[in-house]
Order: structure tokens, then C-alpha cells, then sequence
């Protein structure tokens, strides 16, 4: 680990611990300290260090408990091979689709 003050997106995601695929589901859906500079994204060690010393774990779950109550009013729908009308196999009545590379010639 390095100890710069600005960090890559490898050293951000090394200094919290986790992998550069979780670190950047965050990094795009939380207010995460950061700068794009060009086309590469840029970090401040110290303000990672206090975003995460200052988010506190009820927030989180309060925001799991507003997704839930917002979809308490949703309908489920559930999806049969039936639900279309095409009998048992779901292909009864289906029209035959026409190939994708219908009318593609090979040339030796």
C-alpha cells in the first residue's frame, strides 16, 4: 500500500479493503469524496478515511427500510410459460422467427 495523500482507483479501493468491482458500485451510488480528473477518478486518503469513519450503519438500514416500504404498494406478477397464451410448452401458437443471418451468403 502506498502512503500518497491522492489515490488511483486500485490504491482507493486497496485502502478500504475491497475489491475494485465493489468500489465502484459505490463509488456510483453513494456520495462517495472523489474527483474525476480526466478519465481517471482521483481520491483524497484522508477524506476516504472520514467518509467511512462518519457514515453510521442505521442509515443504511433506514434507506433498505424506505426501498421496502416504497415497494410494499408494487403488485406482483408472476410469469408463467402460460402467461402468454401459448399453451402448456409456450409454443403452440408461436409464429416461427425468421433466422437472423437469413439471406447471408458464405463466400469460399
Amino acid at each position: 500500500m502506498t502512503d500518497r495523500d491522492i489515490l488511483n482507483i486500485d490504491e482507493a479501493a486497496d485502502l478500504l479493503g475491497v475489491s475494485i468491482k465493489t468500489f465502484n458500485k459505490v463509488l456510483h451510488h453513494e456520495n462517495m469524496p472523489a474527483r474525476k480528473i480526466g478519465r481517471e477518478w482521483k481520491f483524497s486518503r484522508r477524506a476516504l478515511i472520514d467518509w467511512v469513519g462518519n457514515g453510521r450503519s442505521q442509515d443504511f438500514y433506514k434507506d433498505s427500510d424506505a426501498r421496502e416500504e416504497e415497494n410494499e404498494g408494487e403488485r406482483e406478477v408472476e410469469i408463467t410459460p402460460n402467461a402468454r397464451g401459448n399453451g402448456a410448452t409456450g409454443r403452440d401458437t408461436e409464429k416461427p422467427r425468421a433466422r437472423r443471418t437469413a439471406g447471408w451468403q458464405i463466400e469460399d
